[in-house]
């Protein structure tokens, strides 16, 4: 059982569950005397955490990436919570829900994953509406597309977070594509929905977030062309066109260079894509930020690494006009006219 999560935990309060262990060190204390230093996670949070006492012994039960179940006491300290571990012991995998210590994107998995299809079946064009189908008929795809998290930190790091990121930008590119002339609605609609797919692989979720060697390696754009070469090998008749389109939409719809592009966008569909991955992205960063901070109470945030700023997290409420009221006497003067 669980036990309590990172975000019930109060000040000088006991606690008694178990965590995921996110880092660990050894540190030594001005005495000479050996203590673990720890940050340890669940899908609500995280929180510091030491082991004064036998620390070396308590450092040869478990590692990093590690469930322990801990019982300690908490506190607040240099602004922040922490827990004083009296006992610990390492849990084994199999006695734990991992999607307790991960976070999960908050929309069901299911339903996004329909409204993605429905927004599939609206492709016309047979080539691009096969190679969507084939990868979505494979069932390890769809299993690793709708789990795994959209980046390993920034934006939508959450279970389901590339599911709901490419979601979200299908229905961006729906939007915008009507609203632009000559440009070819179901090619951005195919590029928004497979641009991230080879962060299924590049990125590592069984506890934490964190990248694969093949990943550090290759990086998703490499990745996922690949795949999608791959798929349309095996589609008799595959326009080389549009198979050129589509790969050049996947390898620069990072922009630049400086951002990981092999190229930058040269159609008008590589760069509208490039666009609304950005603002999707910062979006829901953004909102993110939003909903964090030390002080929630304050209407700014802690220097962010992604937009090298402060950001004001509070938003304007506006104040509805009240419907304006025709009085009795001239709705009857307007009957009898």
């Amino acid at each position: 059982m669980k036990g309590i999560f990172v975000s019930a935990i109060n000040k000088n309060s006991h606690v008694d569950g178990i965590f995921l262990v996110k880092e660990k060190h050894m540190g030594i204390t001005k005495g000479g005397i050996p203590y673990l230093s720890l940050k340890l996670m669940d899908r609500t949070g995280e929180i510091n955490a030491r082991v004064w006492a036998e620390a070396v012994h308590y450092d040869q039960i478990f590692g990093k990436d590690d469930f322990i179940n801990v019982s300690g006491r908490s506190s607040v300290y240099q602004g922040g919570m922490q827990i004083a571990i009296g006992d610990l012991k390492k849990c084994p995998e199999g006695d734990v829900d991992v999607q307790d210590f991960l976070p999960v994107a908050p929309f069901s998995r299911e339903e996004m994953l329909e409204e993605l299809q429905l927004i599939m079946g609206d492709i016309k064009d047979k080539y691009l509406k096969k190679l969507l189908r084939m990868f979505f008929a494979e069932e390890e795809f769809v299993r690793l597309f709708t789990t795994a998290p959209a980046a390993k930190a920034l934006h939508h790091v959450y279970l389901g977070g590339l599911l709901e990121h490419s979601l979200s930008m299908a229905r961006l590119a729906r939007m915008v594509s009507d609203n632009y002339d000559n440009v070819n609605r179901d090619l951005l609609l195919t590029g928004a929905i497979l641009h991230d797919l080879g962060k299924i692989y590049e990125l590592s979720f069984q506890k934490t977030f964190n990248y694969s060697d093949e990943g550090r390696l290759l990086g998703h754009i490499t990745i996922g062309v690949e795949m999608i070469q791959e798929r349309i090998n095996a589609i008799p008749g595959f326009p080389s066109e549009l198979r050129m389109l589509l790969k050049h939409m996947i390898l620069s719809h990072h922009g630049e260079y400086l951002y990981g592009s092999p190229k930058r966008p040269k159609t008008i569909e590589a760069l509208m894509l490039y666009y609304l991955d950005d603002l999707d992205a910062k979006v829901n960063g953004f909102q993110q930020v939003m909903g964090k901070g030390n002080d929630d109470q304050s209407n700014w945030s802690e220097f962010h690494k992604l937009f090298e700023r402060f950001l004001f997290k509070k938003t304007y409420t506006s104040i509805e006009s009240p419907e304006e009221i025709i009085p009795d006497n001239e709705s009857e003067d307007n009957q009898e006219s």
